[in-house]
């Protein structure tokens, strides 16, 4: 379907008023939707009205005084790009207008101008015209279109890159076309709500999508300001792939957000991303089979692991706290801790804590001593200590870039 403009603006320029005339008097212009809006009689002055009409047609003399035909083709055509230019010429200047093509001319007529010929050619042109301004509204019209479904078109690429279903130039290009960084990212997280996907709900489907999108809602809080694209598995699942740092704990704050302000239990995983672009596949299988995994661990080590991640800064924490602090017996955390999660409580303890000291080395300048007391070290001594150990280089060494003793 062919849309078009009411009245398309054509500009007459030509030096000889006698020719100007037949032209204006030989076409019955308003048949053919278009409007002689000026007349020139030489190139300066055609430029000048063209580009004050944004003019859609310009029908030109090649000889003209001051500015000659094919400089003012050129300079029209570069402020007016989709203007269309029809060359009036006589037969000796012929050879002369066909090296005008190459300056976008798109058609010509040779002098006299004959009636026939010359509402033939405006003709082909004006329907030129409302072709390009139907393909314009339809460029137009599905642009708006894809910019309403991004979210859908991320959403159908998510789960392509994770199931290894594209190469890595299709990535590159589809990451550019969704304004997504183009480069790999470092993580993917999951995101894993049991009481729908084992079916446990008794909520209505309405209720269950709300709450769904209020936790993708929460997702891209907390992950912000770092770039990411949240989505929906197959499973029902929510996908985060992360460009910037990102971690366990970062998406155990997820976890804490959602259990405060939904009153949701959900559980999460995040692994880093390896291997550049073709990493992620291999990234999400990680993180799924963490979620389902997490999913068997009890809500009471669930709790204390939790209350691990808020307080592992004070110094103080220890088994005995913590075991207080939810209402259990020391030993039968201990033990429920090893049998549930494969290690012990001060391993874990550990692990949270120079996991905490990388990321403060990493993005501060903090001192050494400084960063041990935030993280739960009464001596510095005891800090770099505990992160050799875990690390393989003292917190020193680390901040500098160095890697272990062979």
């Amino acid at each position: 379907m062919e849309t078009s403009v009411d009245t398309w603006k054509v500009v007459i320029a030509d030096d000889e008023p006698i020719i100007r005339e037949g032209i204006r008097d030989a076409v019955d212009w308003e048949s053919l939707g278009l409007e002689v809006v000026a007349e020139a009689g030489d190139g300066e002055e055609a430029l000048e009205l063209a580009l004050r009409h944004r003019a859609n047609v310009l029908l030109v003399d090649i000889n003209m005084p001051i500015m000659n035909g094919l400089t003012l083709i050129r300079e029209v055509k570069e402020q007016l790009p989709n203007i269309r230019v029809v060359i009036v010429t006589g037969h000796d200047e012929f050879g002369y207008a066909q090296q005008a093509i190459r300056y976008g001319v798109d058609e010509y007529i040779l002098k006299p101008a004959n009636p026939d010929q010359l509402n033939e050619v405006l003709l082909r042109v004006k329907r030129e015209l409302d072709r390009s301004a139907s393909q314009e509204s339809h460029l137009l019209m599905a642009s708006r279109q894809i910019r309403k479904n991004i979210p859908l078109l991320r959403e159908r690429f998510c789960n392509e890159w994770i199931e290894e279903a594209l190469s890595e130039q299709e990535i590159v290009d589809q990451l550019q076309f969704l304004d997504l960084p183009v480069r790999p990212p470092n993580a993917f997280g999951i995101v894993r709500w049991p009481e729908v996907d084992l079916g446990q709900s008794v909520r209505s489907e309405r209720d269950r999508q709300l709450m769904l999108f209020a936790i993708e809602n929460i997702c891209s809080e907390v992950l912000s300001p770092r770039e990411h694209a949240i989505f929906r598995d197959s499973s029902g699942f929510i996908g985060a792939i992360v460009w910037g740092e990102a971690d366990e704990q970062l998406f155990a704050e997820i976890e804490a957000h959602v259990a405060r302000y939904l009153k949701l239990h959900i559980v999460t995983q995040c692994v880093p991303v390896e291997g550049g672009y073709a990493g992620v596949g291999a990234a999400y299988r990680k993180a799924r089979a963490g979620v389902y995994k997490e999913t068997s661990i009890s809500p009471l080590v669930r709790r204390a692991r939790q209350y691990l991640r808020e307080h592992y800064s004070d110094s103080q924490l220890s088994l005995e706290s913590v075991a207080k602090a939810i209402g259990v017996s020391p030993v039968y955390l201990s033990r429920l801790f090893k049998q549930e999660t494969g290690t012990t409580f001060v391993t874990l303890l550990t692990q949270i804590r120079i996991s905490k000291a990388v990321q403060l080395l990493s993005t501060t300048d903090r001192s050494i001593a400084d960063i041990g007391e935030a993280v739960g070290y009464e001596s510095q001594h005891y800090f770099s200590t505990a992160f050799k150990k875990v690390v393989g280089v003292s917190p020193n060494r680390y901040r500098r870039g160095e890697g272990a003793d062979e």
